[in-house]
């Protein structure tokens, strides 16, 4: 069996949420004297004791309701959040590609053409390096003139052609992706989803969210489903697709609704 590349172990990730925060001088000085005033703060465990193991070449969809804690195990394994407890292990020598939030790695003042240089440099990239992939890059993101206009004048569309385009021709060893057929033509959905096959003949590895079972179903090996932050399946794909239907029918917490 291959060795795996990526290992969650014990992953807990906490966030504190803060009720009646206010900057206000005066409202915090009423907090000390009126409850309704007074700020206080929540744990909130996105992830709790997550064990996971993935090896290269596997396409591993994560499943799960909104806030069930997919794009924050994705946010851990790139590094963009620290784990409260337990650990996230990545093989050193492997580089991520990410496309995880709308926009995320891109100035909304520069152009697109900027925004190329300054995503392909965040990875570690030369610019004689990204010199020699930009055209294929442009070419992908199919964005023609618009590739030297500001990317606060993109549509949510065209900033995700344009980040999948840098993402996938970064030649990752891990592909995260979060969400990424929610907007977008259906053209270039069928283009995602060639390249994320390519990606897989080559033995890369990918980590697939999506609410779209047809996407995860044609794309991954096997899925995880997550629920209320904690691992509740990791098998077979059309299993754990099921297993989530039925969990979405009966409740997040496995009861029949009445």
């Amino acid at each position: 069996m291959s060795e795996p590349l990526i290992v969650a172990e014990r992953l807990s990730k906490r966030f504190e949420i803060h009720h009646n925060f206010s900057p206000s001088i005066k409202e915090r000085f009423l907090g000390l004297f009126h409850d309704r005033n007074r700020m206080t703060v929540e744990d909130f465990w996105a992830l709790r004791d997550i064990d996971l193991s993935i090896t290269r070449g596997e396409s591993v969809g994560l499943v799960g309701r909104n806030g069930s804690g997919k794009s924050t195990l994705l946010k851990l394994i790139a590094g963009i959040y620290r784990p409260t407890a337990g650990r996230i292990l990545v093989r050193r020598d492997a580089r991520i590609g990410t496309m995880i939030e709308l926009g995320v790695g891109f100035h909304p003042e520069l152009s697109g053409r900027e925004n190329v240089y300054l995503n392909a440099s965040v990875y570690g990239l030369a610019r004689a390096e990204v010199d020699a992939i930009y055209d294929a890059i442009v070419a992908y993101a199919e964005l023609g003139q618009f590739i030297d206009e500001p990317i606060k004048n993109y549509s949510s569309g065209m900033v995700v052609r344009l980040a999948f385009a840098v993402a996938a021709h970064l030649d990752p060893e891990v592909l995260l992706l979060d969400e990424i057929f929610a907007v977008g033509d259906a053209a270039f959905q069928e283009k995602c989803h060639k390249t994320m096959r390519k990606f897989l003949d080559r033995g890369r590895t990918i980590l697939f969210v999506s609410h779209a079972a047809a996407s995860v179903l044609a794309m991954c090996q096997r899925v995880c489903v997550l629920s209320q932050g904690a691992k509740v399946f990791d098998g077979p794909t059309a299993e754990g697709l099921a297993y989530y239907e039925e969990r979405l029918t009966a409740g997040a917490d496995g009861s029949v609704p009445t």
